[in-house]
């Protein structure tokens, strides 16, 4: 039995690909992603909940925050990164995992079992990263 609550947020990014299989996004193109972060847990806290959907909306907001309305390419933390839309969700899955960590959920990270981070980046393409606890 696992619980999940999700929250939702979008990024408007610029960027470009490395690798023939991109085609023509190796050029320099634009994404606008809807991002959901979904948060697991095998049960629920003593509030009746898996987090707090507040807290967890404030933090997909600040893990995010870098990324939107750049062009990726010029991000230097990113640098040598081909941020493919499956690179992007772990990014932001493991951005969120270190925010559960640091006490920015409302409830433990180790009472949490995992974040699933998709991006879709249109209604007939997404891509989904998850990652333990």
């Amino acid at each position: 039995m696992t619980f999940r609550v999700t929250v939702r947020d979008h990024m408007m990014i610029a960027h470009s690909l490395r690798g023939e299989v991109f085609g023509p996004a190796q050029q320099l193109h634009g994404a606008t992603y809807v991002v959901d972060a979904t948060f697991a847990a095998a049960d629920l806290d003593e509030a009746g909940i898996v987090v707090d959907i507040g807290r967890a909306m404030e933090q997909l907001k600040a893990a995010l925050a870098d990324l939107t309305y750049r062009n990726l390419d010029d991000v230097e933390s990113l640098a040598g990164l081909n941020t493919s839309t499956e690179e992007l969700a772990r990014l932001v899955a493991d951005r969120l995992a270190d925010r559960a960590h640091a006490g920015l959920l409302g409830r433990p990270a180790e009472q949490l079992s995992g974040i699933e981070v998709t991006l879709r980046e249109s209604h007939i393409a997404w891509a989904s990263y998850e990652r333990a606890l």
